[in-house]
């Protein structure tokens, strides 16, 4: 793994830079370090408008082929975009889950027609989506899903529930895991289809978080309707797809994600040298050792990026591994600083300040996407070969 840039990488380097610096000025200047987890709908508008501007001024999707609409570049810049994204306070993208994980499955999975019909809309931030995955039945055992479709004439018709739907109130469509062949149980029988999110038969309705906010929802399908043709990939052949937007959900944006992990580790540093926490030795030696995991995550994703991808399925899971369990502990150690007072909101009614909504967010980490349980077991059954787990 080479971790050097050339000289051409490095004055990219300055053009993300300057370019960010020159925009996030006048309308966009107040927008930095907005959003986020935990913070999905703060100034959700006026990051919408953010994500466009991107969008016209090339900026989004970057790591597509040009012939798919996006900039073909090269993970090293990819790399760098993200870095300095971040770095600049940037607020969190409103458009991840079309540019990093449907667009990715569309150019892989799709057909012509598909990617016609959706690529666009996405690199210019026209339309948004969301993950139709868990649901309350099946939630890291995505396997075990009941949400069920079948095809009326040339449309399919979805009936059933999801949840912990991230910006389902704001996403225009849908990519949703259902069973389409009768009596299959199991990976086998489900497909990966494409809804439209505002019609009748869609009801979505918020979950309200210990952070007081609820950018999660429960998303309720009642004979929900899409053409037949939005299925991706072969009807019945879902489980396939789904995996590969999972793999891509772990991909290069994790570096930028670091780049924020860094910014939140050093507010912790910086209040145990205010209000006196860095004196005891074993606070100090826990920071240290979240600094040097931070590295080792950071060494860890751009030594998976830089591979084949032939041992994927590994590499996303101890990729997750790491990062969500590294993610939860910072937030119990923002806890252990911050003393008596991280048990007191910042403002009444229930204002919390970002290292308790850093704690309150993280519990979740190692649960979304794919909780530590799941993982242990990819690890366990595909990679080191061991006995399966029991399933019923």
């Amino acid at each position: 793994m080479d971790l050097t840039y050339s000289a051409e990488d490095e004055a990219f380097r300055r053009d993300v830079r300057d370019w960010l610096e020159t925009h996030l000025r006048g309308d966009f200047a107040g927008l930095r370090g907005l959003g986020g987890p935990g913070r999905e709908d703060e100034a959700f508008g006026e990051r919408l408008a953010w994500d466009r501007h991107l969008g016209a001024h090339g900026w989004t999707c970057l790591g597509w082929p040009v012939e798919h609409g996006g900039r073909g570049l090269s993970l090293a810049r990819q790399v760098i975009f993200h870095e300095e994204y971040a770095r600049a306070g940037a607020p969190a993208r409103v458009n991840h889950l079309g540019e990093e994980l449907l667009g990715p499955t569309l150019i892989a999975f799709g057909t012509a027609e598909q990617r016609h019909r959706f690529l666009p809309a996405i690199t210019a931030v026209r339309e948004l989506w969301c993950q139709g995955y868990s649901e309350p039945g099946a939630g890291s055992d995505l396997a075990a899903v009941s949400t069920r479709a079948r095809l009326d004439g040339d449309e399919w018709v979805v009936d059933g529930q999801k949840v912990w739907t991230s910006q389902a109130h704001h996403a225009d469509w849908c990519f949703v895991v259902a069973r389409t062949v009768p009596g299959s149980r199991r990976h086998d029988g489900l497909s990966y289809l494409l809804v439209p999110m505002r019609q009748d038969g869609v009801d979505v309705r918020p979950i309200h978080q210990l952070t007081g906010t609820s950018e999660f929802n429960e998303v309720y399908f009642d004979g929900a309707r899409t053409e037949a043709s939005l299925a991706v990939g072969a009807p019945g052949d879902g489980w396939k797809v789904a995996m590969a937007t999972l793999g891509f959900e772990r991909g290069i944006s994790t570096v930028g994600q670091q780049v924020g992990f860094a910014r939140e580790l050093d507010a912790v540093v910086d209040l145990a040298r205010r209000n006196g926490a860095f004196d005891d030795p074993v606070i100090r030696d826990r920071l240290a050792h979240a600094r040097t995991g931070l590295e080792a995550l950071r060494l860890h994703a751009l030594r998976t990026l830089s591979g084949d991808g032939s041992t994927g399925a590994m590499q996303a899971s101890v990729t997750k591994l790491l990062w969500a369990n590294w993610h939860r502990d910072l937030g119990e150690l923002a806890m252990r600083v911050a003393g008596a007072t991280s048990l007191v909101v910042e403002r009444e009614p229930y204002e919390l300040d970002d290292l308790q909504r850093l704690f309150l967010h993280s519990r979740a980490d190692t649960i979304y996407g794919g909780s530590d349980e799941i993982q242990r077991n990819i690890l366990a059954e595909r990679v080191l070969g061991l006995p399966r787990e029991a399933r019923p």
